[in-house]
């Protein structure tokens, strides 16, 4: 590559030729300040504020336009390029709202109300506290006399998806005509003209209509507030709100990414994706409850993307592409039992196997995969599914152990085991709490499930009554039809909206002919002739429980009795722990442990899943096992890093196109086994996607990451302090405001004071974790202070250093 050397601001820099002055200040890190100019756009010039000198040209040149040159003599700072500047920036500012950037109280101001009386269309937008524009003004300098801003009385859109528009507020830089164009190819923005004022936008009445894909990448180059995403960004969790697909998933798998792998016919890389975050792929696809779903940005367009079924789509075209890049650390020495082998107990030991440890499981029944093999119905969960990714686990160099019942936790430590984990479910099933409860024919649904999947012979009549609102209750009832029961009613105490049952569950179980009755209680069971005759009462919902969901309470008078075979009480379930396990529990058996080290009360015993949380999902219980091997991994004196890449990253293709029936796509449908077949016994009701649906489904996308791949744009150089005592003796003996910020430039903390030098002395006595400080003069020191910290919180939602406890005195 041809390089150039030229001196900038009197340093002598290297460049690649064909460089424009502004790139080059961007890469040299020096700030050169811009509106219309964006790293991944090509020139515009329009804003005219990159002005530099270039030694031999007349006059000022726009930084954008001129290449680097060998010999090149710039400057980018000098009286007559700040003037030109503050000229420029002020034709700007003639037709965009600036009142409040000059307001001497608009720091932590809401804007909501003006102690000036400024009318609400002459302030500033609702990005104010992160605003482009406003940084590039107290940089350049606002001129005393530029004109105000008067409304134009553009359009203002509220009613499209995701954003909203105020063509006011727009300064015509071109930006988001360009990303739409030239980087995503879809061009749905253009130049508007309305009054004599010129703006962006839609080139249709809606952005529908303009072939928009809704990507965002528009919203993100905005410099203006003309474009705003209507959800705020969640202060320093921009994925939140931006990716929320991503950040829904409890164990972090990059959602979008693999989604769009799919798309793009990658299929064994796709798998490579999720498998970075969890070793049950395919096993999620049939059963994971998708909290990624219902938070899809598609779903506001229409219906979200059907994100389990292609998970569970690729799982099933795995070729083994990722164990290319799967590493093992070294044997540490370290022994590790786990007991317990559901989601969370194997995901532990997969991980901390992967870190080296020599890791053996114990299991109490006959096979491995606690309640995904003991309480999911294979209809749900073919057994060769869940087999074959056990065996991965196992190939790694996992030792389990079935049928071996952990008493004494003791008695592993003298075999030499270093820590413990203990993941044994919940699985003991709940009782009614009613008379005539231990009926032989009364049984609990965790119980019943358990012994229908571990191929026990089970009967119950041919009218069943299964008792509860829940999955396990969805799942028994289910299982008793495919039992050869004629006649199964679900009985819940609150209406179905109260039901924990997944939503799509339940309505499987009503098209397989479960009657559903709400809000109505079992009072007594009482046994005759070898019938079962049950006692009801109704129920009105009162006042909420603890739990949020309105508590159900009996209606005087409204008892009723019906007959069953048999009854099914899915009411709740616990963990069962041995006595001599010697670790505290809680309410409802559950075992304590400290939140973020998984640690019980006991040296070297960590304990996770359903047996922490209560019953829980598969995904729930397979985070909180990536937690516990992290955890245990640091307590033997490892890193505790589990995080990898198993498949090469490769360069995103921002292109999307323009598609003009994209947005006309259809959620792909999951072809299902007819009811005939379904009712004959377990086999599969989701028959999957095929090849050229989940292709078709996973084109749906609307890519809301590719807007977080965009460059970030430099800002004007912040003005911190190195945190020394050299540079604190510097410091004026006067009022003001200082702020301490960490090695990463994190704000640690903003106070006031009467004597900067000396409060600031204080602070580096104390040892104080701060790497860098910046600070003001500023007699009025207490209302300045309340000032920066109302604008800090604002923008993070949190006060400096992470805590709360200062609210209060701010307030």
């Amino acid at each position: 590559m041809e390089t150039v050397t030229l001196s900038l601001d009197q340093e002598q820099v290297t460049a690649p030729a064909g460089l424009s002055l502004l790139q080059l200040a961007w890469k040299e890190g020096k700030y050169i300040p811009s509106l219309c100019a964006h790293p991944d756009l090509s020139p515009e010039g329009s804003c005219q504020l990159c002005l530099v000198e270039v030694e031999g040209e007349a006059g000022l040149v726009r930084a954008c336009d001129v290449k680097v040159q060998a010999g090149m003599v710039v400057r980018t700072e000098s009286p007559a390029i700040a003037a030109a500047r503050q000229d420029n920036l002020a034709k700007i500012l003639a037709n965009h709202p600036h009142v409040c950037l000059t307001c001497p109280q608009r720091e932590g101001c809401s804007r909501t109300t003006c102690s000036y009386g400024i009318p609400v269309e002459e302030r500033c937008c609702s990005i104010f506290n992160d605003c482009e524009i406003r940084r590039a003004s107290d940089y350049v300098g606002i001129k005393n006399d530029t004109p105000r801003y008067v409304h134009r009385g553009l359009p203002v859109v509220h009613d499209e998806p995701f954003y909203n528009l105020d063509f006011n507020l727009c300064i015509a830089c071109d930006r988001c005509v360009r990303v739409c164009r030239d980087v995503r190819g879809v061009g749905a923005l253009g130049t508007r003209e309305e009054n004599g004022h010129i703006y962006m936008g839609p080139i249709a009445d809606t952005l529908e209509a303009s072939g928009c894909k809704f990507c965002g990448s528009c919203v993100e180059v905005c410099p203006s507030g003309s474009l705003l995403d209507k959800v705020a960004e969640v202060p320093g969790k921009v994925e939140t709100s931006l990716v929320p697909c991503r950040e829904a998933c409890p164990a972090g798998i990059d959602v979008p990414r693999y989604v769009r792998l799919i798309a793009e016919g990658k299929f064994p890389d796709a798998v490579a994706v999720i498998r970075e975050k969890v070793p049950f792929p395919e096993v999620l696809g049939y059963v994971c409850y998708h909290p990624c779903e219902p938070v899809c940005r598609r779903g506001k367009i229409d219906e979200p993307i059907s994100i389990c079924s292609l998970k569970r789509f690729a799982a099933s075209r795995d070729t083994g592409l990722w164990k290319e890049k799967a590493n093992f650390a070294p044997a540490t020495g370290k022994k590790v039992g786990v007991i317990g082998s559901g989601p969370a107990g194997l995901t532990t030991a997969y991980y901390l196997v992967r870190k080296g440890h020599d890791v053996t499981v114990f299991e109490a029944y006959p096979e491995p995969g606690g309640m995904l093999r003991t309480g999911i119905p294979e209809y749900r969960l073919p057994r060769q599914v869940l087999d074959k990714e056990i065996q991965e686990i196992v190939d790694a160099g996992v030792k389990i152990q079935s049928g071996c019942r952990v008493e004494d936790l003791d008695a592993l430590f003298a075999e030499g085991f270093d820590a413990l984990f203990l993941a044994v479910g919940a699985h003991q099933g709940s009782k009614l709490g009613v008379s005539g409860q231990d009926s032989p024919k009364v049984m609990d649904g965790v119980r019943f499930l358990r012994r229908v999947n571990l191929g026990e012979k089970v009967s119950v009549g041919q009218k069943v009554a299964v008792i509860g609102g829940g999955n396990v209750a969805i799942d028994a009832a289910r299982a008793a039809r495919r039992l050869g029961t004629r006649e199964v009613t679900l009985i819940y105490r609150r209406s179905r909206t109260e039901m924990p049952a997944f939503p799509h569950e339940v309505e499987e179980a009503i098209h397989e002919g479960i009657t559903l009755e709400f809000l109505t209680a079992p009072v007594s069971v009482l046994s005759t002739n070898g019938n079962l005759r049950v006692e009801f009462v109704r129920m009105e919902l009162g006042e909420p429980d603890e739990s949020g969901r309105r508590r159900p309470v009996p209606l005087a008078g409204s008892e009723y009795t019906r007959e069953f075979d048999a009854v099914i009480a899915a009411i709740g379930q616990r963990p069962e722990i041995p006595d001599h396990f010697q670790v505290s529990l809680g309410k409802g058996d559950i075992l304590e442990v400290h939140r973020d080290t998984l640690k019980t009360n006991r040296e070297r015993v960590f304990a996770g899943g359903d047996a922490v949380s209560g019953p829980a999902s598969v995904i729930e219980a397979i985070a909180m096992g990536r937690t516990a091997a992290s955890v245990i991994d640091r307590s033997l004196g490892g890193d505790g890093n589990i995080d990898e890449s198993l498949v090469d990253s490769e360069d995103t293709n921002s292109f999307l196109g323009r598609e003009e029936d994209f947005l006309a796509r259809v959620r792909a449908e999951m072809p299902t086994l007819s009811l005939a077949e379904r009712l004959t016994g377990f086999p599969l009701v989701e028959l999957g996607l095929d090849e050229k649906a989940a292709m078709a489904e996973a084109s749906r996308c609307l890519r809301c990451d590719l807007r977080l791949d965009l460059a970030p744009l430099p800002h004007p150089p912040a003005r911190w302090l190195e945190f020394t005592a050299e540079q604190v003796a510097l410091v004026p003996e006067v009022e003001g405001v200082f702020e301490l910020l960490d090695e990463e430039k994190n704000v640690l903390a903003i106070s006031g004071t009467p004597n900067l030098r000396q409060s600031l002395t204080e602070k580096l006595q104390e040892n104080s974790p701060a790497r860098y400080f910046t600070f003001e003069e500023e007699p009025m020191y207490t209302q300045r202070e309340s000032e920066l910290l109302q604008q800090y919180l604002q923008q993070h939602g949190e006060m400096p250093g992470g805590g709360a406890s200062d609210l209060d005195d701010l307030f």
